[in-house]
């Protein structure tokens, strides 16, 4: 009797959290893993962090030897160019087919490529290749200068001072981590690049970027000229759903999901970063591109795949290293209304929170992991909190919530 065959298409951690959990619960037909990559699934959070600074090398989610000894197929440095849902096939680039009975995308995102933004000195960070010449280029730069102050940016401008160069950040938003953290909180920021010599300069409309005479680039804005030996391009993220709109998927802005990662075709699931899920509380589609949800999306995905009915439901949360700062977030928020503060702004020790009536909806904090821990677990259940209250230090947060109830 033929064994049942899962193929899993993106060599992320989702992926390896997914067949690291599709093996925990027994399933012992074949599976395949394609990636594009040329190694097994590694973390990618450290790239533009401790890998830059080496002091970190490249970590893989689970070492080569795991794959061998659980029967997991690699096929590594291969695409998936073609899917066929009624034939239930996947067309490899180097012309193999492969028969599925169930298939997992994980495909992730690439970084957004700008026109006219490539050349000898131009740089963009995503693959473990990438952090590579990344390094070798940062190691021989005098000046490093970032393309957009959003997570990569910030972290990479901070790995570029940690080595001793120059370090500047040209943002088009009025202040750095704008869109994740509100102009209040990317101020805080800004000034603990600027505190810590990084060049930032927001509100800049980049015209054009060229080489430099003498080697280097020549990075043109309204406000004048930029020379530096290498530019780092971080201006956001394409979902990688070529191949999910090819077989006809709704993947409008990431492939389409269901609460527990089922896409429109019978017998596949899409995970991670490329996944776009309806969220209900929050009435709209959302992507999120964290490492720790999609450790988790694969998890919940595998154990979907096995035949249960479990919804994700778990509270988003992630990290940001930035010298010896850390950002860490706790759930999602819509953007609108104030921010509650309980700390210091400008002691660099705060937690801002985000309240939907007396529920909190988010929390995003500086420097205190312990608030972000206590509020994804408040999130996650019944509770009522005030403005007040969550302003108050003196009230730990757990105590917003509601008394479990316990059966008679």
């Amino acid at each position: 009797m033929r064994k049942p065959r899962i193929v899993v298409i993106g060599g992320g951690a989702a992926s390896a959290a997914a067949l690291a959990e599709l093996r925990k619960h027994g399933f012992d037909g074949d599976i395949t893993l394609v990636s594009a990559e040329n190694t097994v699934p590694y973390e990618r959070p450290p790239l533009s962090k401790g890998f830059l600074l080496g002091t970190s090398g490249q970590v893989p989610v689970k070492d080569a030897a795991w794959y061998e000894r659980e029967s997991v197929e690699l096929l590594l440095g291969s695409r998936a160019t073609r899917l066929d849902l009624a034939a239930r096939t996947v067309t490899l680039s180097g012309g193999a087919v492969l028969g599925y009975d169930q298939l997992l995308l994980a495909t992730g995102v690439r970084p957004r490529v700008l026109p006219g933004l490539d050349g000898d000195g131009v740089c963009y960070l995503r693959t473990g290749e990438d952090a590579v010449a990344l390094r070798e280029r940062m190691t021989a730069a005098g000046h490093v200068a970032v393309l957009g102050g959003g997570f990569i940016g910030c972290e990479v401008a901070a790995a570029a001072i940690g080595l001793g160069k120059r370090a500047t950040i040209l943002e088009a938003l009025p202040t750095l981590l704008h869109r994740a953290l509100g102009p209040e909180l990317g101020d805080v920021v800004a000034g603990i690049h600027r505190d810590q010599g990084v060049d930032v300069r927001t509100g800049q409309q980049v015209l054009g970027v060229g080489p430099r005479p003498g080697g280097g680039v020549r990075i043109s804005t309204a406000a004048g000229d930029v020379d530096a030996d290498v530019l780092v391009v971080g201006v956001g993220t394409v979902p990688n759903t070529e191949l999910a709109e090819q077989a006809g998927l709704p993947a409008s802005h990431g492939i389409e999901v269901d609460a527990c990662f089922a896409t429109a075709a019978p017998g596949v699931y899409a995970i991670g970063d490329v996944a776009a899920q309806h969220l209900p509380e929050h009435g709209r589609r959302v992507r999120v591109e964290h490492h720790d949800t999609a450790l988790r999306h694969g998890r919940v995905a595998a154990r979907n795949m096995l035949g249960r009915r479990e919804p994700f439901g778990d509270v988003h949360w992630f990290w940001s290293d930035q010298f010896e700062h850390t950002i860490s977030s706790a759930g999602l928020s819509d953007g609108t209304g104030p921010l509650i503060i309980r700390g210091s702004l400008e002691q660099c020790s705060f937690s801002a929170f985000s309240l939907d009536g007396d529920r909190v909806r988010a929390v995003i904090s500086l420097n205190r992991p312990k608030d972000v821990l206590d509020a994804r677990r408040l999130i996650a259940r019944d509770h009522s909190a005030t403005a007040g209250q969550l302003r108050d230090e003196s009230l730990p947060l757990k105590r917003l919530a509601a008394p479990a109830v316990t059966a008679t």
